[in-house]
């Protein structure tokens, strides 16, 4: 794993595989596609964004969103609800509300419509036999060329009014705007393609670990009272803090095992650009190579009861004990993911939250799964969700929440 992963050997394996085209030619040359130069200009640019510092000054803005979920649910008189549903709204409208700010709500319906579409068409054109060119008419196509049109067009006339104004603002996309090195600034092109990047993997990964980990308490009476406890004890005063969502410790082995059962990202792949030998193995030129999380966390020698649910593993001490290949939900070295702290973040605050004022019980055992570029439930992920506080009055903000 070190081989393909770590510095400087990474740089022998591309992500130049037909899933990567494929990804790069529908969400653009962002931080997660781009390579080289052009990723070595855009991290500089990015990486200011995704700071400790950053990341913690949006724990309000997450807390805000768990928080209207749980008056929602307060409200609901049948308290049956779908978690992946939920959990996808809850995400994306806090990604949207740190990326846009106030123009989040005339982003909403956009989004909500398209990031589906170019999901599925990257893994219909990365895995395909039969690949037709994206200029042909066909059906496919031109669904897909009418979600790209609608989302560039929407974000590139979002990026040119922030450039116009006197202030670009103070969500990401103003400081993209914004942003500066040695003269050097980001084009429009950039940041947009930055900012499809950003909702792709700033609210799916968070949705996904946070739908399996609530399916998971809804199991698991006992760990889920222990989150519970945990939560009460953290959670208590005002408004959540960034202290109080570092201090949710159980919470975070919680979303750990979650996240090492149910991997958001199942698989990476790489194209090996010169001849190596790997473990014994021949991995000749021009070959891709696919590395699976969901091999790898599912590992016996690893990971004793791979499939039973146990957070304890996730303890300071068994981390420090196992192998540091064994977990890589968001992959690892140079290119692992950026916003790894900012999904954990906003997943703890939430579980916290949502598990302090209600009880989860799980109506199916299992859960049917697919992926397009990242994993996900294959259909409903049905909970009964149970009020443990009276009812909660209406938001006490004022401002339009997406």
């Amino acid at each position: 794993m070190g081989e393909l992963l770590n510095a400087p050997n990474h740089l022998n394996y591309r992500k130049d595989s037909e899933f990567y085209r494929a990804m790069r030619d529908l969400y653009g040359n962002g931080l997660v596609t781009s390579q080289d130069e052009t990723w070595l200009r855009q991290r500089r640019f990015i990486q200011p964004l995704f700071t400790p510092q950053s990341v913690d000054g949006h724990v309000t803005t997450m807390v805000d969103g768990a928080e209207r979920v749980a008056i929602r649910w307060h409200n609901c008189p049948s308290r049956l609800v779908d978690l992946g549903a939920e959990m996808t709204a809850l995400t994306l409208g806090v990604a949207a509300r740190i990326l846009f700010g106030v123009q989040a709500p005339q982003m909403l319906p956009v989004l909500r419509t398209t990031l589906p579409v170019l999901g599925r068409a990257v893994l219909q054109r990365g895995v395909s036999a039969v690949r037709f060119p994206s200029a042909w008419p066909t059906p496919g196509n031109r669904r897909i060329a009418r979600a790209e049109s609608r989302l560039d067009g929407l974000c590139d006339a979002i990026i040119e009014r922030r450039r116009a104004a006197a202030e670009p603002g103070v969500d990401l996309i103003g400081r993209l705007v914004a942003a500066q090195e040695c003269g050097d600034a980001l084009s429009t092109a950039e940041i947009r393609d930055q900012v499809k990047v950003f909702l792709l993997a700033g609210h799916d990964t968070t949705a996904t670990m946070l739908t399996f980990a609530l399916h998971l308490l809804g199991k698991n009476a006992g760990v889920q009272n222990r989150a519970r406890d945990e939560a009460e004890q953290v959670l208590v005063g005002g408004t959540p803090t960034a202290a109080d969502a570092h201090a949710l410790t159980y919470t975070t082995m919680v979303l750990k095992e979650a996240a090492r059962m149910y991997p958001p990202s199942p698989y990476l792949t790489r194209r090996a650009v010169e001849e190596r030998e790997v473990c014994g193995y021949r991995i000749p030129a021009g070959a891709d190579v696919n590395l699976a999380p969901w091999v790898v966390h599912h590992r016996a020698d690893l990971w004793p009861e791979p499939f039973r649910f146990d957070p304890e593993r996730f303890t300071p001490d068994s981390e420090r004990e196992r192998h540091k290949y064994a977990w890589f939900p968001f992959g690892h070295g140079p290119r692992g993911c950026i916003g790894q702290r900012f999904a954990m973040l906003e997943a703890a605050v939430a579980l916290a939250i949502l598990v302090r004022e209600f009880e989860f019980c799980s109506l199916s055992d299992s859960v049917a799964l697919t992926t397009d570029l990242l994993l996900h439930p294959a259909g409903e992920v049905p909970c009964r969700v149970r009020r443990r506080v009276p009812v909660r009055p209406a938001n006490r903000h004022t401002d339009q929440w997406p």
